[in-house]
């Protein structure tokens, strides 16, 4: 069923209740541009979104209450529950309740996605503690989201106005991300980030960065073999299929000399490589984009931050960023299209 009218419609899934995500969410919305371009579509409680709308007091914020996707209002905040009781919010405390609003919001939201009912998912912080169960093993919103529509492989990217960051290796320990980079893998992620710089960004014949995994980038040998065995036979590879990549780059230095400048993307060996420098450029204003998927989703660069929940401390330029940029996607897809 696809039930879009004139605005592609974005949805929201509201994440831990008890975290700064429905605040960031109130603040992000409250921005009366969003109802040019899209519709949004919150996926979480109405009684939730209530209690922080008082606590925030923002009171030019509104939203109506649907019961199914064929009430959509546009040029209106749309609240749907995913759940018919809302579990007690209670700022800054995890709770097993939070956490299974936050994945039956999550769950709803992604069979909406799946039928195209909406256009794309913007997803609000959840804590993994809380969601994970005996049933369901949770790493992280790009793994699940990946499973849910039956994708092989996709690419935790990074983006903000000045970086875009792919990961080879995403959410595991960092013991294991030696064993995990193999030629194979960096061609697949390299891929991936290229096409997606085209598809989804619009940039023709995009020229990215590949780090190194060890210090000074092995230093030919020196200081490890993954360079000299895997990175550069894999960017060989690349290369000789005409794909702009180059590359293997000392981490430290590359981002010291402001060489990422010089790409449209970048593509790092491991979670916090990449992520480190990204936060420290673009942290307020950076999203999560999960490339290479048949649908589109994108996430705030923080988490639930507990520590100032509904204290009305939380920086909503995040969110904002991530709600824009899907639109931004939808809208250059359709352009694709036509």
């Amino acid at each position: 069923m696809n039930i879009r009218k004139s605005k592609p419609i974005i949805g929201i899934s509201i994440g831990d209740i008890n975290g700064v995500g429905i605040e960031v969410t109130i603040k992000a919305l409250s921005d009366n541009r969003i109802f040019k371009n899209f519709t949004p579509l919150i996926y979480g409680h109405g009684k939730a979104i209530s209690f922080y709308k008082k606590i925030l007091g923002i009171e030019d914020f509104n939203f109506v209450q649907i019961k199914s996707l064929n009430e959509i209002q546009h040029k209106r905040v749309n609240v749907i529950n995913a759940l018919e009781e809302c579990p007690e919010v209670i700022p800054g405390v995890e709770s097993q309740e939070a956490g299974k609003m936050a994945l039956a919001a999550l769950s709803m939201a992604m069979e909406d996605l799946k039928s195209n009912a909406i256009q794309a998912l913007v997803t609000a912080p959840v804590n993994k503690n809380n969601i994970n169960s005996e049933e369901l093993h949770f790493v992280g919103h790009t793994e699940f989201i990946t499973s849910a529509v039956g994708a092989k492989d996709s690419l935790m990217l990074m983006v903000s106005e000045e970086l875009r960051v792919g990961l080879v290796t995403g959410h595991i320990p960092l013991a294991k991300v030696s064993e995990t980079v193999t030629k194979e893998r960096i061609t697949q992620k390299a891929n991936l980030l290229l096409a997606s710089l085209e598809k989804d960004f619009g940039i023709n014949k995009p020229k990215i960065a590949i780090l190194g995994l060890n210090p000074h980038a092995g230093e030919d040998g020196l200081l490890g073999q993954e360079e000299e065995q895997i990175i550069k036979p894999a960017i060989r590879e690349l290369k000789d299929q005409n794909k702009m990549v180059f590359g293997p780059y000392p981490s430290d230095g590359f981002f010291g000399m402001m060489h990422q400048t010089k790409f449209d993307g970048i593509l790092a060996m491991y979670h916090d490589q990449g992520l480190i420098p990204f936060k420290s450029i673009a942290f307020s204003t950076g999203v999560n984009f999960t490339a290479g998927l048949p649908v589109i989703r994108t996430s705030p660069d923080h988490g639930t931050a507990y520590n100032i929940a509904g204290k009305n401390l939380a920086d909503e330029g995040s969110m904002r960023a991530a709600i824009f940029l899907a639109a931004d996607i939808v809208e250059q897809h359709g352009e694709k299209s036509e």
